[in-house]
């Protein structure tokens, strides 16, 4: 658990998580509104050294960011306005999941079937301020030996 007081350092935050991930990782991140899960996603943008700017695609549902230093493009999705499996299914996510970092918003009790290891993030707001705490929680193999409970300076 994580607690950031500001955007700036939950987008510093996302770009020392990236140094953490690799092709073929979906990261799921939850949240109420406003809890900052773009911010995060730009810092993660920063971090793997893609093509932004990254904004919510809350109305496109999907954006690919190519790397621009030879990592693994992010494919940003916004699950927010999707209706269930189905809608999911279409956007054909596993088709480029293994080559990329799939990080998806709201995609809570939709995306998990896309890949059996996964990282799980949970960002609250605490009340009275604007700091936020963010959970992680590693699922499968892939997490074992790389425990993500916290991301190092």
């Amino acid at each position: 658990m994580e607690r950031l007081a500001t955007a700036e350092e939950m987008r510093a935050y996302g770009s020392r998580l990236a140094a953490r991930l690799r092709p073929g990782d979906l990261v799921i991140l939850s949240g109420p509104l406003g809890a900052g899960k773009t911010t995060l996603v730009q810092g993660i943008g920063e971090g793997l050294k893609v093509r932004g700017p990254i904004t919510s695609p809350t109305f496109v549902i999907a954006r690919v960011h190519p790397s621009l230093g030879g990592g693994p493009p992010l494919v940003h999705v916004d699950a927010y306005r999707l209706g269930g499996d189905l809608e999911v299914d279409d956007l054909d996510l596993d088709a480029s999941l293994e080559e990329s970092v799939t990080v998806v918003e709201w995609g809570e009790g939709l995306v998990e079937g896309l890949a059996e290891e996964r990282l799980e993030i949970h960002i609250d707001r605490e009340a009275g301020d604007d700091a936020r705490v963010v959970t992680l929680r590693g699922v499968g193999r892939r997490w074992d030996d790389t425990p993500p409970d916290r991301v190092e300076e």
